[in-house]
């Protein structure tokens, strides 16, 4: 396609300048719009931290880190963070009646060919061009936290998405140096969160029932699985491993998996008693500040480890 996207963020909260830095470092100039200037500042020194681990982990030098920083244009005036865009990524919070009006004003500032693309993780395309003057312009474009290190896209349509759409945000996605996936059918979770809530759902049933400790629970999956899935997921390690085996297993063992269809017992008690994990200070497990700047620390060299990799497999 020969168009050039030109790409406004709206909302600078995690996700909103992540993915403002993704496009920054594909060579995009981009315009990210925030509430006020204490969110610019948060997402300005949000940034300015990234920008300084890639460095620190040689994946640019000070000077591309300067010049991806000058691409990022952060503004409080929505009007003028839109003016000259198509194509503009939503990533405010996740309230569906906030997006709704949102979009209300933002289609009155808008050509009817900028496509509005929502970050959410679980409203549906349908749901929210449901009062749109233009809902075939309507697409969602899930990135996954931390959106500058994980290559995923979930690229969801709604009934009323025309196929221009689909075609532009999958171009401009692989043109952001993304791997889109294409969801054509609406439903709840995506792909990728019904996968990553089937095996929590399990895990927190085996805790439940005292089958293992926290700690071993989460081994067996970091020292197991999580090992291979970086090069294979689920259906390419059947093939692997043999259909007949894995049917086998699947028709004995699917009857005993956990079908519970709400929290399990001890994340309930936990969410009661305000433990809600790294942003309290206690969850599953303990969280002081050194035990959080270490294990955020290691999940991010080895996300930079694997988009290396991705890299290397690319040029």
């Amino acid at each position: 396609m020969n168009l050039v996207e030109k790409l406004s963020i709206v909302g600078c909260g995690t996700m909103g300048h992540s993915i403002a830095l993704s496009a920054a470092w594909a060579g995009l100039d981009v315009k990210v719009v925030g509430v006020n200037e204490e969110n610019l500042n948060r997402a300005n020194k949000g940034i300015q931290n990234k920008l300084s681990v890639l460095v620190e982990n040689e994946l640019l030098d000070q000077s591309e880190a300067e010049k991806i920083d000058a691409r990022i244009t952060l503004l409080t005036s929505l009007k003028e963070g839109v003016e000259d865009a198509t194509f503009i990524i939503e990533a405010i919070p996740e309230v569906l009646e906030m997006k709704l009006a949102f979009y209300q004003e933002l289609e009155q500032l808008i050509g009817k060919d900028v496509i509005i693309a929502s970050n959410t993780s679980g409203f549906t395309p349908t749901s929210l061009a449901e009062n749109a003057r233009y809902p075939e312009r309507f697409i969602v474009t899930h990135y996954w936290n931390p959106g500058h290190l994980i290559p995923l896209v979930e690229v969801v349509k709604g009934e009323k998405t025309n196929q221009e759409t689909v075609d532009r945000t999958m171009e401009f996605m692989r043109r952001m140096h993304k791997h889109p996936i294409f969801i054509n059918k609406e439903i709840p979770g995506f792909i990728g969160n019904r996968l990553q809530y089937a095996l929590f759902r399990e895990a927190q049933s085996l805790l439940d029932e005292g089958v293992a400790s926290k700690e071993d629970i989460d081994a067996a999956v970091v020292y197991s699985i999580g090992r291979r899935l970086p090069v294979t997921g689920p259906l390419m390690t059947a093939d692997m491993g043999g259909l007949d085996v894995f049917s086998a297993i699947s028709n004995y063992l699917f009857e005993d998996l956990s079908t519970a269809e709400k929290s399990g017992r001890i994340l309930t008690s936990l969410v009661e008693d305000g433990k809600l994990g790294d942003k309290s200070g206690e969850g599953f497990y303990q969280w002081d500040e050194e035990t959080s700047k270490k294990i955020n620390a290691e999940r991010e060299e080895t996300l930079i480890h694997f988009l290396k990799l991705d890299r290397e497999r690319n040029e």
